[in-house]
């Protein structure tokens, strides 16, 4: 599909621009498995990294900083590299992160197993008390979406439940506010 037709469709009306928006995502979605293969990201990372690209290049021609140098599919594979390596630079500073605190489990292998028992499950209260925390303060949204996943929602059913266009638009927000708590979450510790 040409780009100018794309770019059209997105600065055209509600309808027209949902329908390109869903046309552009498809048109590249191989970028995925080309995220998975080139940066050794999991499914779900090179999933979101796509997801995030693609959001970032509408919102870019929308706003008019699109100036039609590259194509479209060098634009928005050169977002999509960008959100690729952001992945990664935040996945080697959270391997950091876990292996400075690692002494801690090595430590509980030396108490008592009474002791030890006690420990964990003190440990794991705090956690779950913190994750509690963290779910009220990124919104409501967001809360709803983690919980309805967490009981066993597919994203077709978010997506049918909350009102969202569909599954990959529920999994992209639901990944999103995952990605919310875990940066709350690594920050507290």
């Amino acid at each position: 599909m040409h780009d100018a037709i794309i770019i059209n469709g997105l600065t055209s009306d509600y309808q027209q621009r949902a329908r390109f928006e869903k046309k552009l995502y498809l048109l590249y979605q191989y970028f995925i498995q080309e995220g998975c293969r080139k940066y050794r990201l999991t499914y779900e990372d090179s999933f979101s990294a796509y997801s995030d690209a693609v959001l970032s290049a509408i919102h870019n021609i929308l706003n008019g900083r699109f100036d039609n140098t590259f194509s479209l599919k060098t634009y928005l594979f050169q977002i999509f590299h960008n959100k690729c390596v952001d992945i990664i630079r935040k996945i080697s500073n959270n391997k950091q992160r876990v292996n400075q605190s690692a002494i801690t489990p090595e430590l509980l292998g030396h108490l008592p197993e009474t002791t030890k028992n006690i420990i964990e499950k003190l440990i794991d209260q705090e956690r779950i008390s913190v994750i509690m925390k963290y779910l009220e303060s990124i919104g409501e949204k967001c809360k709803e979406i983690l919980m309805l996943f967490e009981d066993g929602y597919s994203d077709r059913d978010i997506a049918d439940k909350l009102a969202y266009n569909n599954a990959a638009v529920a999994k992209t927000t639901r990944l999103r506010c995952r990605e919310k708590i875990k940066n709350l979450f690594t920050s507290h510790e």
